[in-house]
């Protein structure tokens, strides 16, 4: 994947990450989660926190997509903000 099918695919992530974050009262106690699956912002955030890259991440959860990481990083800086 190329640097700036890189950007393109975060700005895109950023833009739409409303529809990507999805927030269940009785899927993980309501915490923000990946497109209803139960991999939680936090749980990506913990990964790269930890020195997990993108591309492992996504290894070790196929079902992710490298927008699903994306759009968790917009929603931790749109929370804070």
């Amino acid at each position: 994947m190329t640097v700036c099918s890189n950007i393109v695919e975060a700005n895109t992530a950023i833009l739409e990450y409303q529809n990507i974050i999805t927030v269940e009262a009785g899927k993980r106690s309501g915490q923000a989660c990946i497109r209803g699956m139960r991999i939680t912002v936090g749980d990506i955030l913990s990964y790269l926190a930890a020195g997990m890259t993108i591309e492992e991440i996504l290894e070790d959860f196929p079902k992710l997509e490298r927008t699903d990481i994306y759009a968790s990083l917009a929603y931790a800086a749109a929370f804070l903000k």
